[in-house]
């Protein structure tokens, strides 16, 4: 009787705790909700023939309504595109400088190299894997941070403090120096097969870590495979140079003669003097943690020595004033934002209810940023240059632009347009000059930051 008993109870607490099935009562009631007949049997047969869901939610009454006119507009000039390749952070992070540069030199167009940029960055990335490995070679494969460097030794993705980083240490050239290649402009497989060759060295550091080899064995089997990295960066990208020669024609058709340059002495002389992560801060919208609090990601970084990303999350209104200041003085600012999120790609603009699902499938879609962020719904995946603003009569902000790097062709002749309620619900991060905050925002900076993880939902 007693183990009756108890077989009962531990089948109770198992459908307790794995939940409740789905019976034939259930599934009759959920059947019984749909009826395909009249407005829903045409909608049944349109997405049953159509492949294309978006489309069909096209607000239709939206368009049309979304000009592309700015009352202030940061003076840029020419478009990048970073082709197919996860480098948007570092297009958004030169094209912020791309500007100074031209008007420095009297220049019609320029353009950094991103190809000699992206060799250091992904360079740089396999040595931080190949120590993090050996710190942690005595913990468990399923520890989180451990599964969390397997999974992605590195990738070319990124925010603005690793173009910091790269930049600080390994300088800046023109396009010129070093162009474009097929594996910078087509990363995937490239980035896979350094990814394979890593984790088979990752396995081998942690196998000689627990072997108890020596610190200087360690560094001689790390250095061979980042040797081996190098090599295939350089295969597919180029060797970086160490010193180059630059000669250029400025706007008024002169011919300015060769100077050899090495890339860090470059990055110096076109790089404003202020340019730090004590001048320019990422300021950040992320309404499931504390405002005017600074927080840290641990290790989101790509050099071993280099600042890792540090934010000040701050409310909507906070950040649209200094972005607003920061455009009336012309000068950009790199963003980030949710960019797939109610984006009609062919008209440039993004509003929050471009697409009518809720409407097309007779459903709610109702989640607010707060409960899109914390269920991965939505969060930053792509950066892009903040260059313009439009205002009301009272200089409230309508709507604003993006300079974005996927060409000419892309959007509004390569720039796209986003209502201010899209700025509410997709817009994350913006790197501002420290002078267009407020005082508030500024006694924040002081602050000891809140670590978080290397996992956070914000990485």
């Amino acid at each position: 009787m007693k183990k009756t008993l108890l077989l009962i109870s531990l089948v109770v607490v198992s459908a307790t705790a794995w939940g409740q099935r789905i019976g034939d009562k259930e599934l009759q009631e959920i059947r019984d909700s749909f009826r395909a007949e009249g407005e829903t049997k045409a909608i049944q047969n349109v997405l049953t023939n159509d492949k294309d869901i978006k489309s069909n939610a096209l607000n239709r009454a939206l368009q049309g309504k979304t000009d592309h006119y700015f009352k202030y507009r940061v003076k840029v000039k020419g478009l990048t595109d970073q082709k197919s390749s996860g480098r948007c952070w570092m297009f958004a992070s030169m094209n912020v400088l791309r500007p100074l540069v031209m008007e420095k030199y009297a220049l019609n167009e320029f353009d950094f190299s991103h190809n000699y940029l992206y060799f250091w960055d992904i360079f740089e990335k396999a040595n931080l894997f190949l120590e993090n490995v050996i710190t942690t070679a005595g913990w468990p494969f399923d520890d989180r941070s451990v599964a969390g460097y397997f999974k992605s030794p590195v990738s070319d993705g990124g925010v603005w403090n690793l173009y910091y980083n790269v930049g600080e240490k390994y300088g800046v050239v023109p396009q010129s120096v070093m162009p474009e290649t097929a594996h910078s402009d087509n990363t995937s497989q490239l980035v896979g097969l350094v990814n394979e060759r890593l984790r088979g060295a990752g396995y081998r550091l942690r196998e000689l870590v627990n072997a108890g080899k020596t610190a200087s064995e360690l560094q001689t089997a790390k250095k061979a495979a980042l040797s081996d990295v190098y090599r295939m960066l350089a295969l597919c990208l180029g060797e970086p140079p160490v010193v180059f020669t630059w000669r250029y024609k400025d706007k008024d058709g002169d011919i300015h003669e060769r100077k050899d340059y090495t890339p860090q002495q470059f990055y110096r002389e076109i790089t404003p003097a202020d340019y730090s992560p004590a001048n320019y801060i990422m300021i950040m919208n992320d309404p499931t943690r504390d405002y005017y609090r600074l927080y840290e990601i641990r290790n989101s970084r790509n050099t071993v020595e280099g600042v890792s990303w540090t934010y000040l999350n701050l409310p909507n209104e906070d950040i649209k004033r200094a972005a607003l200041a920061s455009i009336k003085n012309n000068e950009a600012m790199y963003a980030s934002c949710d960019v797939g999120k109610q984006f009609n790609r062919e008209a440039g603009i993004l509003d929050p209810t471009m697409y009518d699902y809720a409407t097309l499938f007779g459903v709610p879609f109702d989640m607010d940023k707060k409960a899109r962020i914390l269920t991965r719904q939505s969060g930053s995946t792509h950066a892009m240059l903040l260059i313009g603003c439009d205002t009301d009569e009272q200089d409230v902000p309508r709507k604003w632009e993006f300079e974005n790097s996927w060409g000419a062709t892309a959007g509004n002749k390569g720039y796209l347009t986003f209502t201010d309620a899209w700025f509410d619900e997709y817009l994350f991060r913006v790197v501002v000059h420290r002078r267009y905050l407020d005082e508030k925002a500024i006694r924040c900076l002081q602050q000891t930051p809140v670590p978080l993880p290397e996992w956070d939902y914000m990485n």
